[in-house]
């Protein structure tokens, strides 16, 4: 039937990812109680893949397509295009469906295309047997069936005026912004619309309002029609003449829209491009008598045109041609999850809870600090790192501190196994995340782990109120070293320069340093029975957190012991040493190193399973 264009079974595919758009569509579907949704594709030059969108309740997946050709190649059942391509690119997209064989309808949403592109579209489509709709057009839709794009606003607005089932009032208008509210009046003052469609506003669409009252004159479900014209151009004579020769025979209520043209002096160029007076002949009163001549139901205002509506529906309701329509329930139709948090319609128990940082604001904050705070009062990276690993705002000493056990554990040199690892992954070819991370694992119980077990065990003694040499006969009757204490090279005379930095910043700014003048006397114990054994860099670190947190006054014990159990002190060493590990990847990079290989000299090889233990 070349009357009907649309049909509860038809689908489009949609030029150009407007996924708003896209979504009132199947809204609209899942109003109608369709089937199946009525965008079978999206065509994006750009990009493929799918755009995830709701069917109702469910997600579902629409396939994106680079082109028009492939898009119905894999959909020759759409016979739909709704194009929303730019003004410059339009014409060329509307051309190719034009040529398409599968598509038969084309909805061109663009404004400013040229007018003699506009005419050359027309033409081939008439020569092609195709419909176009536009452009500068919001579309159209049958009330029950389909749906284009925007056309008809918000949902609310859609199952207000009942467009989830037919009526039987065809309308046709220039203006798209006439839509909605022609939609209302038709409503009130009939059962509704069958199908609606605003051709567009400019001086050459596609269709005209005559071509779409001979469809709908044609179909026999629609008992009368409406239509809206507007001042400029002469469209609105070809439907006088249908009118007069006897083509419409159905009631038709019209109105011409710019009357108030006549106040103005010379030609007046209104909203749309083909809204332009120019003679008397294209003036809305001119158009609105010979309407009215030819035997339209002109009335005499706008304000009347709902009066005019209702009583020829009236009068064929009289005569038996109106239906009745069934009324039906719609669905419910799912509030997005954004929309109805945003208007405070939904509450959601959370899964995920996140104390120290908030993105979700129009502004960055650090435990409630606003970033731009932080900046401004220059806590420092100290103080950063204050507030997302303890949630408070440090005093200037401790974050100096902070800052200064960073420094001090940035680096200790390549030979270490950290570095080591770093280097060779770098050298490995592998990027500089790959590098560090490989760096980082190596971090534990023998290398950098310490600075927590020193910490805990150190406080526990101090807490219990052991004396040091208590505590030292305590961890050797338990069989283990004390964790902080003992240095490979390091020693009484050769002390370790990072420790000595550390002990003279506390001593300075701290107000107390019990834990760590307690360490101290475990030192002297320790350290006499070997040099070697001294509070080392991980120790001092530990003990000295500690004697931070007391300091500070914002910790009680549990919160010390809390964050000592998390492995937190481990997470400074973990933080410094990383600038260290980075910087040797990037120095092996600049270096352009090549693989490593360990030289054969440096390995022990033993094939005589007697030296260790084999029969």
């Amino acid at each position: 039937m070349k009357y009907v264009l649309f049909d509860k079974d038809t689908q489009a595919i949609i030029y150009g990812e407007q996924k708003n758009a896209i979504q009132r569509m199947l809204d609209f579907d899942y109003l109608c109680r369709r089937s199946k949704p009525s965008v079978a594709a999206v065509v994006n030059p750009t990009r493929e893949g799918y755009i995830k969108v709701f069917f109702g309740t469910k997600e579902i997946l629409l396939p994106v397509y680079r082109s028009l050709k492939e898009a119905t190649k894999r959909h020759p059942e759409a016979d739909v295009m709704i194009n929303f391509s730019s003004y410059r690119s339009a014409y060329q997209t509307t051309m190719e469906a034009i040529e398409t064989e599968t598509i038969r309808t084309i909805a061109i949403i663009a404004e400013g295309i040229p007018e003699r592109l506009e005419r050359k579209m027309a033409k081939a489509a008439k020569q092609k047997n195709k419909w176009i709709i536009g452009p500068a057009t919001v579309g159209g839709m049958r009330a029950g069936a389909f749906k284009i794009g925007n056309t008809g606003g918000a949902m609310d607005n859609l199952k207000s005026l009942k467009l989830y089932r037919h009526g039987s009032v065809g309308l046709v208008t220039v203006s798209g912004g006439m839509v909605n509210e022609m939609f209302n009046i038709i409503q009130q003052n009939s059962n509704g619309i069958y199908e609606g469609i605003a051709i567009g506003g400019d001086r050459y669409p596609g269709s005209t309002l005559l071509d779409h009252l001979l469809r709908y004159e044609e179909n026999p479900d629609i008992k009368m029609m409406v239509m809206l014209g507007e001042v400029g151009g002469t469209k609105e004579y070809e439907v006088v003449d249908a009118l007069k020769n006897g083509a419409i025979k159905k009631p038709l209520i019209a109105w011409i829209s710019g009357t108030c043209a006549k106040v103005f002096p010379g030609e007046v160029q209104f909203g749309h491009a083909g809204a332009k007076v120019s003679g008397k002949k294209e003036t809305a009163d001119a158009k609105i008598e010979a309407l009215r001549e030819a035997g339209a139901i002109v009335p005499s205002s706008f304000d009347e045109l709902g009066e005019a509506i209702k009583k020829v529906f009236e009068d064929l309701k009289k005569e038996g041609k109106i239906p009745e329509i069934k009324e039906i329930e719609p669905p419910v139709i799912p509030v997005d999850y954004k929309v109805a948090l945003k208007n405070g319609m939904i509450r959601k128990a959370r899964e995920f809870i996140c104390t120290i940082s908030d993105d979700s604001g129009e502004e960055l904050l650090y435990a409630g600090m606003p970033i731009s705070k932080v900046i401004e009062d220059d806590i420092g990276i100290g103080g950063v790192i204050g507030l997302l690993w303890f949630k408070k705002l440090l005093p200037d000493y401790a974050r100096k501190f902070i800052e200064l056990v960073l420094m001090i554990t940035a680096d200790h040199g390549p030979a270490v196994s950290g570095a080591h690892n770093a280097i060779i992954t770098s050298r490995a070819g592998k990027d500089i995340i790959d590098s560090l991370v490989s760096g980082l694992l190596t971090i534990g119980p023998r290398f950098g782990g310490a600075i927590s077990d020193a910490a805990k065990y150190f406080k526990s003694a101090y807490d219990r109120k052991l004396k040091p040499e208590e505590f030292v006969n305590e961890m050797k009757a338990k069989g283990m070293y004390i964790p902080g204490i003992g240095h490979r090279v390091k020693s009484v005379q050769n002390p370790d320069k990072r420790v000595e930095l550390l002990k003279e910043f506390a001593f300075k700014n701290f107000p107390k340093v019990e834990l760590l003048k307690y360490a101290l006397e475990v030192e002297k114990i320790t350290t006499a029975k070997r040099n070697n054994l001294i509070l080392n860099v991980d120790g001092c670190i530990g003990i000295l957190f500690v004697d931070l947190m007391k300091n500070i006054g914002a910790f009680n014990d549990d919160e010390i012991n809390e964050f000592i159990e998390m492995g937190g002190l481990n997470g400074l060493f973990v933080l410094g040493r990383s600038i260290g590990f980075i910087g040797h990847a990037l120095d092996q990079k600049r270096l352009k190193s090549r693989l490593y290989r360990h030289p054969y000299d440096d390995i022990l090889y033993v094939h005589d399973e007697k030296l260790f233990g084999g029969d």
